[in-house]
């Protein structure tokens, strides 16, 4: 039986970076969404890499952190290039 491998989206990343900041930070959910004015579920779902997030509110949420949005997709792309050299090269998805 062929292994199935799950490819790890830029959305994904996205979030992981987010919620590692919060926690660094040692905010809530809570905390963060009400600085970013978005809802506490939906700062959940983006952070567990199951929703799409728009430009504009990838912003609001990496300013409530107090990130630099530059780094936050500079950090999301490495990841994505280390996580692709065991895979045989990077691979973009469309959503």
């Amino acid at each position: 039986m062929d292994e199935v491998r799950r490819e790890v989206g830029l959305r994904e990343l996205i979030g992981e970076i987010l919620r590692e900041e919060r926690h660094r930070q040692e905010r809530t959910l809570a905390d963060v969404a009400e600085a970013a004015a978005v809802s506490l579920q939906y700062l959940s779902e983006v952070e567990r890499g199951r929703k799409d997030v728009s430009s504009e509110l990838l912003g609001a949420m990496h300013e409530a952190l107090g990130l630099d949005l530059a780094d936050v997709l500079e950090r999301a792309t490495r990841r994505l290039h280390v996580r692709s050299q065991g895979r045989g090269g990077l691979r973009m998805l469309a959503a």
